[in-house]
């Protein structure tokens, strides 16, 4: 449990920031999750949990983020105990293999338009989840040794994706500029970290308290 969240809390950060960035890139996309969170929320009620399964939408960025900015860009590497064959290739027992799963995602055959941040993707495709059962779209990885926390990153990604929506608009400070490059590591991070503004849109100042 310990591993889980220590290990999910920076992993969860840096897609929040990567969704956020994407967004205030996006203004209209804001809107449209904006309306979504007014419609099922309201703006004199505050997120709750039993929200989040009725909110398609901060669904569809949480999953466009992670198929252009998973946070692994290479999966934890795996060893075959004996020499295999997959997809006509021969795999030399004990070769370290890496799942690119970042170019994966990428893959020009498999996603129209796939360097564009587009939720809408999404909406329509039930196949795409974090099963790992989909070999075009697994950013937790996928089979028995996939990522553990999937469950408890997801929640915590898309609650706090739909209260910093819900409750703020948001713009960039005078003499910051949004910069979208990626700093490639384990990790997959934002080069520049994001600076911006919370402007407050909730109808009572009290619902912040």
């Amino acid at each position: 449990m310990k591993d889980m969240v220590v290990g999910g809390t920076d992993t969860s950060t840096n897609t929040i920031e990567f969704a956020m960035a994407e967004l205030m890139s996006n203004p209209e996309l804001i809107k449209r999750a904006q309306q979504e969170l007014d419609e099922v929320v309201g703006k004199d009620n505050i997120v709750e949990e039993s929200h989040i399964t009725k909110l398609p939408y901060i669904l569809a960025i949480m999953k466009e983020t992670l198929r252009l900015h998973p946070t692994l860009p290479l999966l934890v590497p795996h060893r075959p105990a004996e020499t295999a064959v997959v997809g006509g290739y021969t795999i030399p027992k004990d070769t370290k293999i890496f799942v690119n799963v970042w170019s994966i995602q990428r893959d020009p055959n498999v996603w129209e338009n796939p360097s564009e941040f587009v939720p809408e993707r999404f909406l329509d495709n039930k196949s795409c989840d974090f099963t790992g059962n989909n070999y075009t779209y697994f950013p937790f990885g996928s089979g028995r040794r996939m990522c553990a926390g999937v469950a408890l990153a997801e929640r915590m990604v898309l609650y706090t994706l739909a209260t910093l929506l819900h409750s703020f608009d948001w713009k960039i400070p005078q003499g910051h500029v949004l910069d979208l490059q990626e700093k490639f590591g384990i990790v997959l991070k934002l080069k520049t970290p994001l600076v911006a503004l919370p402007v407050p849109r909730l109808s009572d100042s009290n619902l912040y308290l």
